[in-house]
């Protein structure tokens, strides 16, 4: 997959964490000399675990619609800490207890932070401005 389609898929990520209302989003584009197995992490958080869960659905049918399934799922069931391997990028939904103690964005320091609008602007200029992207954290 090259880079821009890597970047639209994740744009439809973000759309489906921010439909289901998924906070703190984050994407961190990986260096390459990092010896990252992925591109891109795109993490987010969830009130509870059946939020945690909706946006993990959200996010693998709406890719499923562009033909893309995850490689891999991990912690569904427990619904802590959601992880859907696309290969390219992988989508990690925390609750907000998981994501403060893994601190996923403090671990991969040196990874380039993007902002959500940044790609979803990429996906569709004529689409309206996605408002609320971020919550900050308390």
């Amino acid at each position: 997959m090259t880079k821009n389609e890597s970047k639209l898929q994740i744009s439809e990520a973000i759309r489906a964490c921010l439909e289901k209302k998924a906070e703190e989003i984050t994407i961190l584009e990986l260096d390459q000399g990092s010896g990252a197995f992925t591109d891109y992490f795109v993490v987010c958080s969830g009130s509870n675990p059946r939020q945690v869960q909706a946006i993990a659905d959200e996010v693998e049918i709406r890719l499923k619609k562009s033909g893309m399934r995850p490689n891999q799922v991990e912690g569904y069931k427990q619904a802590e800490w959601v992880l859907l391997d696309y290969v390219d990028f992988v989508v990690h939904v925390f609750s907000e207890k998981a994501r403060k103690f893994y601190d996923l964005e403090r671990l991969w320091k040196s990874a380039r932070r993007l902002e959500p609008s940044e790609l979803v602007a990429t996906r569709e200029q004529k689409r309206a401005p996605v408002r609320a992207l971020r919550k900050k954290r308390a």
